[in-house]
């Protein structure tokens, strides 16, 4: 399968800007999510970048749906994003119990147009004391844009204004819900 998506990767003209970075523990927050269509380049990228084992969150209607069977197989986890079940710390504690760890996720939160991210995935990585590396899938240049990763601060302000100076130079598959 690994390979199938490889392949696919490079036929389809997209390629990698930037360094996976050598660590054992990450949060990879992805945005704009502006398509359904961010969901496959993102499985041919950790194909072709070569990072296995890692897990992704969705929204759970993703997972109890006909295939809900495939997204979990391709590592994923669904999470209600409108419920108050401390989803934080159950990632957290899942994170802390393994030696290596990759977690992405759309900050986002949805495909419709947001003005600021949510804030689950940065205390998921302040939680568990790993930083946060934007990924961005900018389209008209079919390039899959790594950033360096960043540690969270006692400053989130700060740290989110970083992110979003990163996700705002990126343009989706639908720019005008973008960032």
């Amino acid at each position: 399968m690994n390979a199938l998506l490889r392949l696919l990767f490079r036929i389809t003209g997209w390629k990698i800007l930037g360094e996976v970075p050598d660590l054992k523990k990450y949060v990879i927050a992805v945005a704009p999510h502006t398509s359904w269509w961010d969901f496959l380049i993102g499985i041919m990228a950790r194909s072709t970048m070569g990072i296995t084992g890692a897990k992704f969150l969705g929204k759970k209607e993703l997972f109890d749906g006909p295939f809900g069977w495939f997204f979990r197989w391709m590592g994923g986890e669904g999470v209600d994003r409108f419920s108050s079940h401390d989803v934080v710390t159950q990632v957290v504690d899942e994170i802390n119990r393994h030696d290596r760890f990759i977690l992405g996720l759309a900050p986002e939160g949805t495909r419709k147009k947001v003005e600021k991210l949510r804030t689950g995935f940065y205390y998921i990585a302040k939680g568990a004391g790993i930083p946060i590396v934007p990924v961005g899938f900018d389209f008209p240049t079919k390039s899959v844009i790594i950033g360096k990763p960043l540690y969270p601060s006692e400053n989130i302000d700060a740290d989110m204004e970083i992110l979003m100076t990163f996700f705002r130079k990126v343009r989706g598959k639908r720019p005008e819900l973008g960032l």
